[in-house]
């Protein structure tokens, strides 16, 4: 299995392919890591996953929670709502985390060097094609070096200007704004730069623009994030081209009452809205940036990108070890496609909605951070819709082909809801075990137990409590859950011939039901076969 790109996308793809057992090489054209913080907000959804990959406790210390909600003009503070229960009850991580993406890199990098498995920086993928057997793709290193590698599958997770979506030739269908976005780390005082203990996200309101200042690390560095006013830069300017923190300084400290006492890092960036055509080619994959781009507005894009990762991680797995056909691959494209594209649709209106200059965007933004946000943040019904939204919690598969059934509020395709059980339990740890297994709040019927027996499905049962009918789970239902989390059957009545029906139509089987001295039938003990380019 060959991986392109060594940003968070494929870093996790390359880790959950890892933890399952699965041979990989991950190439990377950049000399290292993200030496820049770029990417910040880490979704509960995203730590949910990362928890079963054994990551998510390194970097919610290495990261900062959001706490409160401001909303600010200038110096003036117009509301300020506490958020740090948006998600309580919800997830186990119940926040959004303010984690650098340089920091998030080197940890998953770290995570990766010590299962084994280095990142092999400055190399170039040059040139990917199908073959009978999977794919060939040329390799180039910095130092000029070239070699051919055949691998099964290949997942290009190379950014929005993804080499291995140009070489396949699919199209990347969507637009790019006029307006061009500003972002800055620095060193400030002021309301709006509040201390990291805070956690404040603050919205500052100018006339004809806004700015969010958001904590980017815990050492009391701010993220502002704006649009870069008219007149500087364009939508074809590189990074930073022709202008600096200089030129926006007055406006940037005027909007977020602050003063700047320090600059770490400044760029300009292109708003663009794109979905590729495809997720799927053959035997290669489009992940993260390289399938789907949006407006950074809401703090979606990594994490959509990460949980591209995951989804397609176990189910390469499965089939590189013969636990499932490899029709199962086509369900990638079927599940992530769509969240792709209602994403990019919501954030596009939601771009348009408050980037204009004229008096309906003044109106529309005023309504929406001066009434609507602090409305629905004022109670904690609307605090937790907004954390169940943001957080990604709400996505799911039910259209998808895997999907199936309903018992109580849960149907198939929906994450697995989170039950805390006390103690410092909860109904999401077993999950860790990336494999397929049954969930059940009551009581375990004989014929559901030797179903699960004969399938090597583990059970894992929990007497009925009013915490799970909170969530909208049913009493004695069984909930047949996927190695990522999402419920892939629910059946109120326990049926093992519905049970067994449904896994025998996705033509699974569990990592436990596989006998550990079984051959895989498409994997093998080296990720590539290189030869040298001729």
């Amino acid at each position: 299995m060959l991986v392109v790109g060594a940003g968070p996308t494929g870093l996790a793809l390359a880790l959950a392919l890892v933890r399952a057992g699965v041979a990989v090489r991950v190439v990377d054209r950049r000399p290292g890591p993200a030496g820049e913080s770029r990417a910040l907000d880490v979704q509960a959804r995203t730590l949910e996953l990362y928890r079963t990959l054994g990551v998510a406790g390194r970097l919610v210390d290495a990261g900062v929670r959001v706490r409160q909600v401001r909303v600010q003009r200038g110096r003036r503070v117009l509301a300020v709502r506490d958020v740090s229960d948006a998600g309580s009850g919800l997830s186990p991580y119940p926040y959004i985390l303010c984690c650098p993406q340089d920091t998030h890199e080197e940890l998953l990098v770290e995570e990766l060097r010590s299962t084994g498995l280095g990142v092999e920086f400055g190399t170039t993928c040059e040139d990917v094609r199908a073959t009978g057997t999977g794919v060939t793709a040329r390799l180039r290193t910095v130092d000029g070096r070239c070699e051919q590698v055949a691998a099964a599958y290949l997942a290009g997770c190379d950014g929005a200007r993804s080499t291995v979506r140009e070489l396949l030739g699919t199209p990347y269908r969507g637009t790019t704004s006029d307006r061009r976005y500003v972002v800055a780390d620095v060193t400030a005082t002021g309301a709006a730069a509040a201390p990291p203990a805070q956690g404040a996200f603050s919205f500052c309101l100018g006339r004809d623009d806004f700015l969010l200042v958001v904590p980017a690390r815990p050492d009391g560095t701010s993220r502002f994030v704006g649009l870069l006013p008219l007149g500087l830069g364009g939508p074809d300017a590189g990074p930073g081209e022709d202008v600096g923190f200089e030129d926006i300084r007055d406006l940037a400290e005027g909007t977020t009452g602050t003063r700047v006492d320090a600059v770490h890092w400044f760029s300009t960036y292109g708003v663009t809205h794109r979905v590729a055509d495809h997720l799927r080619t053959g035997p290669v994959f489009l992940l993260g940036d390289a399938g789907h781009v949006h407006s950074p507005l809401g703090g979606q894009g990594m994490n959509t990108g990460v949980g591209d990762a995951v989804n397609l991680g176990w189910k390469l797995a499965a089939v590189l070890q013969g636990r499932a056909a490899p029709a199962l691959l086509d369900t990638y494209e079927q599940e992530r496609l769509p969240v792709a594209r209602a994403l990019v649709a919501t954030t596009d209106r939601v771009f348009d909605l408050v980037t204009g200059s004229g008096r309906r965007a003044r109106l529309a933004r005023h309504l929406l951070f001066r009434g609507l946000l602090p409305a629905l943040l004022r109670t904690r019904a609307g605090r937790r819709a907004a954390g169940a939204g943001v957080g990604q919690i709400r996505l799911h598969y039910r259209a998808g082909p895997l999907s199936a059934g309903r018992a109580g509020r849960v149907r198939g395709g929906d994450r697995l809801p989170f039950v805390d059980l006390g103690g410092g339990q909860d109904t999401h740890a077993p999950l860790a075990s990336l494999d397929w297994q049954v969930h059940v709040h009551g009581d375990v019927q004989p014929g559901l137990a030797a179903a699960a027996r004969d399938r090597g499905l583990a059970v894992h049962r929990w007497p009925w409590s009013p915490a799970a009918r909170a969530v909208g789970l049913r009493r004695d239902a069984a909930y047949l859950v996927r190695p990522d989390g999402y419920v892939a059957l629910a059946d109120r009545a326990q049926d093992p011939v519905r049970l067994a029906a449904h896994l025998d139509r996705l033509g699974v089987r569990t990592r436990a039901a596989v006998d550990p001295h079984e051959p895989w039938t498409t994997s093998s003990s080296t990720p590539t076969s290189p030869t040298a380019c001729r």
